[in-house]
């Protein structure tokens, strides 16, 4: 059995006229309908089987789903150097947020060093998916312990104006917020950011149980 037919065995039509709406840039063709615990399941059976290479080394996918799964597949991979050179080989292929934002290789975690690097590549390419998924990893592993302020200006000097490019940098300021709030707040205070980031970040963040009161107050008072 093929992994297009296990797919289709649990696609639901009514969820796939869901994913045609929230994801109205790519073919509707390409959709088959399967929510996501039911693609994890079969990514997780897929990566311990021996197809699981060559899916990989397929590329380009023809539906949306597989996409997915491929992100779910890279994801399992323990060794950083395999996931990230997996990585680099499928971030052309996404064309669309719902790939770039669905996975994060748990082998980034323990390898922060070696990842920088390539956050800082994927963040300056031009290709819209590879940068949002830059910014999403700089936005899940460096706003903790291992957060340095000039990180903001990374994704802050980053142009271009795609809907979802912006919408992910207001994402990561309005964590960075949420986290790291006294060095990202005088990006807002001197209004350094492109208006509908400013604008946009600062909404998320009023909106954000993660961001106190007191900080909320100060945010609408330089909206």
């Amino acid at each position: 059995m093929t992994l297009y037919d296990n797919l289709t065995k649990v696609k639901d039509d009514k969820y796939r006229e869901f994913q045609i709406k929230l994801v109205p840039n790519i073919s509707p063709e390409t959709i088959i309908g399967v929510r996501t615990p039911a693609m994890r399941s079969i990514a997780k059976k897929l990566f311990e089987s021996p197809e699981k290479d060559a899916f990989l080394g397929s590329l380009p996918h023809k539906y949306y789903e597989e996409n997915l799964i491929h992100f779910f597949l890279i994801s399992m991979i323990k060794d950083f150097d395999e996931a990230v050179k997996a990585v680099e080989a499928f971030l052309p292929y996404v064309d669309c947020w719902p790939v770039s934002d669905q996975a994060s290789p748990k082998s980034f975690k323990k390898n922060h060093e070696k990842l920088l690097p390539y956050i800082k590549k994927w963040i300056a390419s031009d290709h819209v998916y590879t940068a949002r998924f830059g910014i999403r990893m700089l936005m899940n592993e460096f706003l903790g312990d291992d957060f340095k302020k000039e990180y903001l200006e990374l994704v802050a000097k980053k142009q271009g104006e795609d809907y979802y490019l912006k919408m992910m940098q207001a994402w990561y300021f309005a964590t960075a917020l949420a986290k790291q709030y006294e060095e990202t707040f005088p990006y807002f205070k001197e209004h350094r950011l492109e208006d509908w980031v400013h604008k946009k970040a600062i909404q998320k963040a009023i909106e954000s149980y993660r961001v106190s009161e007191e900080h909320k107050e100060e945010l609408r008072a330089v909206k």
